[in-house]
């Protein structure tokens, strides 16, 4: 009682005055009351009403304020002291005067402190506690806020007293965030250090090399200004779209600064050559038309993404908003100085280095590759037709889910028994479930809670408890981990589990209302034909591979004792219903009727029965209830008591009852399983008519975001042609350069099957769109470089420009692939890893995918362009 009045009265009041706490709720621990426990015997003896005990007790603490005393030097208050400041003062208080003798309620009651009734328990360890919930405001940064409350806790524990002991530690959402906002930033170093590699490398020179990684921190300078500037914050979302950007936002700076050095090596060797200001500006100009119109393409595949409506909308818009500033930023530095840093560094290096080796040795194999390639152009078009089909076929047996499953460091465990299930048991069972967790080796703290606490925003009952188990970093996968718990609670009777995430858990609630991946939603109008339709449907469910943690929604009748009024009885003794059903609350649960201060706390007075009167049925048709005349009589003369069988909740769902089986995946795809539920279900469960089943959860989800993504990103293809239209003003020439679409999407599938098992979620729909902004640069590049030596230099068209051209492009082709890669690789490769999970799957994709189209480009768009090019370069005016 002393540590629950702590945590009332000195943390929570402190907690809530630091800067972005919402709400601290208070799980444990026993609520000081100071009770007036009636005894009905000596109630009757001395003809005291309970109402009457019930008035003098809220009289008995009352102060007044009576006016002032003038005198003529000064003004004084006049106070009266009657409040209650100890149990004697309580006990002493008269209720009535009868045959002029005073009667105290210490003559009909007992008076002492004692707890308040409980409807919720925790404890930690499997010992009893008093957990304190501090959840944060709407917009409040979480990590900002932690501290703010660590540091006010190490305030508070000085003064605490020296057995009191505090675990801050338990449970921090900070503590994810924090790991996850460390890997990321890791990732973008590594990221960043193998894009300056392969620039140095290719490009054979310091100088070319900082110019163009220059882009890098400005870029990401730009966009995290953007978003401080525009109310966002740098989370691991941010963060994440910083780092698939980060290889990227180099490219346009290399496709610039390749050109120009080329063209200023060209220079050096003319007979006249032209000043070098001219050569940089006619070479950034050349490109200009190129960068521009990639760019814009690939901030647009990002426009689908801003348009997700739910919950993947709001995890995914973050991550676009950083990507497309860092994009539209580099396009800036590139444009603006990238020409003016190529004009201070390299003339006089360009005057003095030739390519670098390994430039040189690529365009020699590029070209024994190439003269093959435009041999046959057939058997290239058939080859990537048939790579293409074979991906297309693959596509429909990808498995599917919602979100990657995050690597927290935490299980959030649901333990429900059946409604009815006294606190006691409840926390009697969650003790031995603490036990078996910590035989876990990864387990470090554990913790239940068990009912509901009184300004929770749950109303579950003390049948239902979830317990919180802190785990540390092991070499054991989290589906070891999580099989291995399920392993360890299989054999507990009585009570279904439902094991999962605290990020995983909260999504799936918002979803679906539900703490489970997949819901199974029965709708009906009659509760016995729902509950049997549920059964038969838990039935079904059960033996589908993958189904994990299969429980059913707890709608089932519980016992209760009813109170039904008899009028008529009532009417003889002069009693209104209200009168009994205040008398009945009174009497078996209580009535707070006043409150003692001390100091600044305040601890309610209750008056009530003995709790003995409340034992049995009997005991309660036996209790006394005062009539208007001043007699008593028993409850059961005036009012039916006995025992019925009703429902402990009714759940409804847009206006209809319904009940839910639910289910978390332990194996397989979710599309997988949610697919064989529903042939279970159809085989097995026959609905009455009235009634329907819906499946919810990540799956409804899922599906929703699915649907999306691929009429937004069908938008977002045809936007591209429109703009590769405008580009080069013919629609053979867009076409050509849209042939890149494809041959990405045959890498980025094969990396799913492979990095990702087979599993395609929402970010890997992300990273798709993504990768079909990227791919196409590389086609507007060679395109484009093929329309200027036939514009600008006059080659006639045919085999000899088609090589040129490509080989040409090689370098920055190559480079920009390579950087946008290899800065996606650390991502690509950190399965598992806090705070990498939605970013991997897109990396995945996009690395995937850059890897043939890079490859096919150079072998097909050649092919394509030797066949189709003349035609489509005189249907228009090419633009660069």
């Amino acid at each position: 009682m002393d540590l629950r009045t702590l945590a009332d009265w000195t943390l929570r009041p402190r907690l809530l005055a630091v800067p972005g706490v919402a709400q601290v709720t208070i799980f444990g621990g026993e609520v000081k009351q100071y009770q007036v426990i009636a005894d009905p015997a000596k109630l009757t003896d001395y003809q005291i009403s309970l109402t009457e005990l019930m008035t003098a007790a809220q009289r008995a603490n009352q102060n007044a304020g009576a006016g002032f005393m003038d005198s003529p030097g000064q003004s004084l208050v006049i106070h009266g002291l009657g409040r209650v400041t100890s149990l004697e003062d309580l006990e002493d208080s008269v209720i009535a005067v009868r045959n002029g003798l005073p009667i105290q309620i210490r003559n009909v009651a007992s008076v002492r402190l004692g707890p308040e009734y409980k409807v919720g328990d925790s404890s930690t360890f499997g010992k009893p506690s008093v957990i304190l919930i501090v959840l944060k405001q709407p917009g409040a940064n979480t990590l900002t806020t932690t501290r703010t409350v660590a540091a006010a806790l190490a305030e508070v524990r000085r003064a605490l007293p020296q057995d009191v002991v505090m675990d801050t530690e338990l449970f921090r959402q900070a503590d994810f965030i924090e790991r996850a906002i460390s890997n990321i930033n890791s990732a973008m170093v590594e990221g960043g250090v193998l894009v300056a590699i392969v620039l140095l490398v290719f490009l054979a020179t310091w100088r070319a090399g900082l110019i163009s990684i220059t882009a890098i921190p400005l870029s990401l300078l730009v966009a995290v200004v953007v978003l401080r500037r525009f109310g966002g914050t740098i989370n691991s979302m941010t963060l994440g779209g910083l780092a698939i950007a980060i290889g990227a936002v180099v490219d346009d700076a290399i496709i610039d600064v390749e050109n120009v050095f080329r063209r200023l090596r060209e220079n050096r060797v003319k007979p006249t050559p032209q000043p070098v200001l001219q050569v940089i500006y006619a070479a950034s100009a050349e490109v200009r038309g190129s960068i521009v119109y990639a760019t814009v393409i690939i901030a647009l595949v990002f426009l689908p993404i801003f348009s997700l409506s739910g919950l993947a909308g709001r995890i995914f818009a973050p991550l676009g908003y950083a990507y497309i500033i860092s994009i539209l930023a580099s396009l800036a530095v590139a444009l603006t100085l990238t020409p003016a840093l190529c004009y201070f560094l390299l003339p006089k290096v360009a005057g003095q280095s030739d390519e670098s080796v390994v430039v040189v040795r690529l365009k020699q194999l590029y070209r024994r590759v190439l003269d093959p390639l435009l041999d046959h152009p057939k058997t290239v078009t058939a080859v990537s037709s048939v790579l293409l089909g074979a991906t297309i076929a693959v596509v429909p047996f990808l498995g599917g889910e919602f979100l990657p499953e995050f690597n927290e460091g935490n299980l959030i465990i649901h333990m429900t028994g059946l409604p009815g299930t006294s606190m006691q048991e409840s926390m009697r069972v969650g003790a031995i479930v603490q036990s078996r967790l910590a035989q876990i080796p990864e387990t470090v703290k554990t913790a239940q809670q068990t009912g509901r606490v009184e300004l929770g925003e749950d109303t579950l009952g003390p049948y239902y408890t979830e317990l919180i188990a802190k785990l540390k970093e092991s070499d054991r996968p989290r589906e070891v981990v999580m099989a291995d718990v399920r392993d360890k609670l299989d054999d507990i009777a009585g009570f279904t589990f439902g094991i999962k995430q605290f990020i995983s858990e909260r999504i799936e609630e918002v979803l679906s209302g539900t703490t489970a991946t997949i819901a199974v939603k029965v709708f009906g109008p009659d509760l016995d034909v729902l509950r049997e339709t549920a059964q038969q449907i838990q039935a079904a469910m059960a033996p589908v591979p993958g189904v994990a943690d299969l429980t059913m929604e707890r709608q089932t009748g519980v016992p209760e004792v009813a109170i039904r009024f008899d009028r008529k009885a009532l009417a003889l003794h002069g009693l209104r219903s209200a009168d009994l059903a205040e008398t009945v609350q009174a009497a078996f649960y209580g009535t707070r009727v006043s409150d003692v201060l001390e100091q600044q706390k305040t601890f309610a007075i209750l008056v009530r029965y003995d709790p003995r009167a409340a034992t049995d049925i009997e005991a309660i048709r036996r209790t006394l209830v005062d009539t208007t005349p001043g007699g008593k009589v028993p409850l059961g003369s005036i009012a039916d008591v006995h025992i019925v069988n009703r429902p402990n909740t009714i759940e409804r769902e847009n206006a209809q009852r319904r009940i839910v089986v639910s289910c978390n995946v332990a194996s397989g795809s979710l599309t997988g399983v949610v697919q064989q539920i529903q042939q279970q279900v159809d085989q097995h469960v026959h609905l009455p008519s009235g009634y329907y089943i819906v499946y919810g959860g990540q799956y409804e989800a899922q599906t929703q975001a699915v649907n999306q993504m691929t009429r937004l990103g069908s938008a977002a293809i045809v936007g591209i042609f429109l703009l590769l239209f405008l580009a080069f003003g013919s629609i053979r020439h867009a076409l050509l350069v849209m042939a890149n679409l494809p041959l990405a999407l045959i890498g980025g599938v094969l990396a799913v099957l492979i990095a990702s098992k087979g599993e395609m979620s929402v970010a890997s729909l992300v990273g798709f769109v993504t990768l079909f902004g990227i791919a196409t640069r590389n086609g507007i590049m060679l395109v484009t470089h093929y329309n200027h030596l036939l514009a600008e230099e006059g080659m006639p068209f045919g085999r000899e420009l088609v090589v040129r051209g490509a080989i040409e492009r090689l370098s920055p082709i190559l480079m920009t692939a390579l950087t946008a890669g290899l800065g996606l690789l650390p991502l690509a490769l950190s399965g598992g890893k806090p705070g990498r999970e939605l970013e991997q799957p897109m990396a995945v994709v996009i690395l995937g995918g850059l890897v043939t189209s890079t490859l096919l480009n150079m072998a097909v768009i050649p092919v394509l362009y030797l066949r189709f090019g003349r035609r489509a370069y005189h249907e228009g005016i090419p633009h660069e």
